[in-house]
């Protein structure tokens, strides 16, 4: 993985991103997103990273329109990140995955 991308590092990307990195829970990052980005912002944000989901599990670019609300163009953009990027998603997206994994696994526990 590619995690130095210097197109885009300064002293200020780095300060947002040790900002996003001191976030504890959901309810922090609610408030944290809401008082930093416009709501048509984190809503971008949050459809990119669907849309980005979505290709990930191959689905087609209709279904992704369907469900997203994305254009075509959007889906192109992310598809090029996860084709060529620095596969930021796909390191999230497992991240995301296994955190789950460990979830059902404890609430199976819990419920043995």
């Amino acid at each position: 993985m590619n995690i130095m991308n210097y197109k885009i590092k300064d002293d200020n990307v780095d300060f947002l991103f040790k900002a996003i990195l001191a976030l504890r829970n959901m309810d922090e990052c609610y408030g944290f997103f809401e008082d930093l980005c416009t709501v048509p912002e984190i809503k971008s944000i949050s459809q990119r990273l669907v849309v980005a989901k979505m290709l990930s599990e191959k689905r087609v670019y209709s279904e992704i329109v369907q469900k997203t609300g994305a254009s075509t163009a959007t889906i192109s953009r992310v598809n090029r990140s996860l084709t060529y990027g620095c596969d930021g998603y796909q390191l999230v997206f497992d991240r995301i995955r296994a955190e789950e994994e460990r979830e059902k696994v404890a609430e199976s526990e819990e419920n043995k």
